[in-house]
């Protein structure tokens, strides 16, 4: 699968796929998160934005990243639902990882699709956030994502899991 940055033109596309990665959570008992307004035009431009590209030539998920305090943060990863289950979202995580740098985002603790997957990508919760994750939970909360239900995870860097 290829991997890489995406195009300004793409950018509306990426958020019709996470808008459909985004259904799965209905069938979970969360419709609002379903119904949720995709990353806007204005923050994707802002990010550092990748793409996996699929057979026919177009992106088939993305991972928008940034900087929050010295990790690499992970503001957004979507797949689109007619490509999960295929490793692709794990290749994005991997492609954004660099060996000195830890990894962070925020998730839901207990959606299977959530912090039980990035647990298994390595990823382990967070117990004392850094200030900038700290406002980015903060944001969250005043968007209406219950803090409860919310965990911060980082990879650490590869050396220091070794």
């Amino acid at each position: 699968m290829l991997i890489r940055l995406a195009q300004p033109a793409e950018l509306p596309y990426l958020q019709q796929i996470e808008i459909a990665s985004g259904e799965p959570f209905r069938d979970a008992g969360m419709p609002e998160i379903a119904d949720d307004d995709p990353m806007s035009l204005e923050d994707l431009a802002e990010q550092e934005v990748w793409v996996a590209i699929g057979a026919e030539g177009v992106p088939v998920a993305f991972i928008a990243v940034g900087d929050v305090d010295g990790a690499t943060h992970v503001h957004q990863v979507s797949v689109h639902p007619s490509h999960a289950r295929q490793g692709i979202g794990a290749a994005l995580i991997e492609h954004v990882t660099r060996a000195e740098r830890a990894v962070t985002l925020t998730t839901f603790r207990d959606i299977p699709w959530n912090a039980p997957y990035y647990e298994r990508l390595g990823f382990q919760a967070v117990a004392d956030v850094s200030p900038g994750l700290a406002e980015i939970m903060r944001e969250e909360a005043s968007r209406g994502l219950d803090p409860a239900t919310r965990v911060a995870m980082a990879l650490l860097p590869a050396q220091v899991r070794a």
